[in-house]
């Protein structure tokens, strides 16, 4: 057999002719929609009247730090209480020491968020030296000087016979207080004791300065590490990462800064997508083009920088289900937005970047969840925090997100079938009920009466319960008249 000829190229020369590549798939482009203007109307009001109350905020503010400081009613003025509030815990008087227990799990009943208003706290602090607690941002340096100041302390103990023990803010339910006037839930002044030679508490104490010394070691060498390799630096200690995952919280409050400070965060969990782009730790981060997913948005908070948007709302999605559907359907690019999800129960990150952005952008947030109690739920921990993490409300919620849907009277409204209706159980009808008597929903009437029909009803209903009408019903059809009509509360 002949052998075989080589191919040549069109160029006349011999040799394999070049390899060619595919063409790049066609990228989809999604314009913005033709009545973008006219749907997105009544959301740029709103826009324009948060910008407008964070100016007239800030002059107020402004003003009060000119005046005399030694008036009482600057002092406790409501712009100047955040700086006060966000101050090094003081030390309190041994009268309101509190029980051994610090972060409440001895105590399994529910109880109901104390509330106080400035006013009553101002009177508190004036007549039993009563404050509330909350951290500050740290830089590593200073956060590492915390940790060794308790470390020479629990060392002059010892040297001194006595053993030891730490003196750590209660964290329980009774050391939570709600303040109407800043809409989140905040710390009390309540505090416990640890004590290495107490047979109830050495353990907890022999974790508590296990993990404050492997804390030190991740912040000298300027990394962070994850609450699980937390957890297995010690698994014969710590037992159950719960435990140690508990004492982050109380060194966090010990030292006095965030539990990002600490360098010891949660595996990523929220996802972003849509109008916004960042520097993430040097990178360049666009979000509308990150795929159809999006960015996964980082347990590094403190390492995003020049924040930049053209979106005129943040969609906030309780399910993933959902923010995909509108992912998949470029609904950012119809309508410039920027949409948020937690995939259920929101964590630090997504609480702390939803925070952050809606803080440097001042544009309104608009919530998407089911039509049940713990969608409800889940929405106040975003506005009002969570009492597990009160002492780091300040930098963790985002007041006044307006409940756009799935809300109890869409379900008549929209006319969602019966058979897209599910019946309340018990402990669903219990939550409501208990959510109603939480001051943080009793002072939004709107709110009130929508968990009053809800319970009436005993009807709930999920997000993609819209999706018998079309698969891309919610994105075509139910958010764009939303918008449109400003049906949000």
């Amino acid at each position: 057999m002949p052998p075989k000829r080589a191919r040549t190229s069109s160029s006349g020369g011999s040799g394999p002719l070049p390899s060619k590549k595919p063409p790049p798939p066609s990228k989809r482009v999604v314009k913005i929609a033709d009545d973008a203007d006219l749907v997105l109307a009544q959301c740029r009001k709103l826009r324009d009247a948060l910008r407008k109350k964070a100016h007239d905020t800030s002059l107020t503010a402004s003003a009060a730090a000119g005046g005399n400081s030694d008036d009482d009613d600057d002092e406790w003025a409501l712009d100047d209480v955040v700086s006060k509030a966000t101050t090094k815990p003081k030390t309190v008087a041994s009268t309101t020491k509190s029980s051994s227990t610090t972060d409440g799990s001895s105590n399994n009943t529910k109880a109901k968020t104390q509330q106080l208003s400035l006013s009553e706290l101002k009177s508190a602090t004036s007549t039993e030296g009563k404050t509330i607690v909350e951290v500050v941002e740290m830089n590593s340096t200073e956060v590492m000087e915390g940790i060794e100041n308790v470390a020479i302390k629990i060392a002059q103990q010892v040297l001194s016979k006595q053993g030891f023990q730490l003196d750590i803010p209660s964290r329980g339910a009774s050391n939570q207080i709600y303040v109407p006037e800043l809409d989140r839930i905040v710390l009390g002044d309540k505090r416990g004791t640890r004590s290495f030679l107490n047979v109830k508490e050495s353990r907890k104490a022999a974790i508590t300065t296990r993990c404050l010394q492997l804390i030190h070691a991740v912040l000298i060498k300027r990394i962070h590490i994850t609450k699980r390799d937390l957890f297995y630096t010690d698994v014969k200690l710590f037992v159950d990462q719960s435990e140690s995952d508990g004492v982050l919280d109380d060194v966090a409050t010990m030292i006095g800064c965030t539990r990002s400070n600490l360098h010891v965060v949660a595996s990523d969990k929220g996802l972003v997508v849509g109008r916004i782009s960042f520097y993430e730790d040097g990178d360049f981060i666009d979000c509308t083009k990150m795929g159809v997913g999006g960015k996964a948005i980082p347990p590094y908070i403190d390492k995003i920088e020049n924040i930049e948007s053209d979106a005129e709302f943040i969609l906030l999605v309780e399910k993933e289900a959902a923010y995909m559907r509108m992912a998949e359907d470029r609904f950012y690019q119809r309508y410039p937005c920027i949409v948020i999800t937690a995939k259920g129960q929101p964590d630090v990150a997504t609480r702390m970047f939803l925070s952050r952005i809606t803080a440097e952008l001042k544009i309104p947030v608009l919530a998407l969840v089911d039509s049940d109690p713990y969608g409800l739920k889940i929405l106040s921990v975003y506005m009002s925090g969570s009492k597990n993490m009160s002492y780091d409300s300040a930098s963790l919620t985002t007041p006044d997100i307006k409940w756009l849907g799935l809300r109890p009277s869409d379900l008549n409204r929209y006319d969602l079938p019966e058979q897209c209706r599910l019946k309340m159980t018990e402990n669903d009808i219990k939550t409501g009920k208990e959510l109603l008597q939480e001051a943080f929903i009793t002072q939004n009437p709107l709110w009130v009466k929508e968990l009053q029909r809800m319970v009436k009803t005993k009807e709930k209903a999920e997000i993609q319960a819209l999706s018998s009408f079309g698969f891309q019903y919610v994105t075509e059809v139910y958010l764009p008249r939303k918008l449109r009509e400003g049906d949000w509360i």
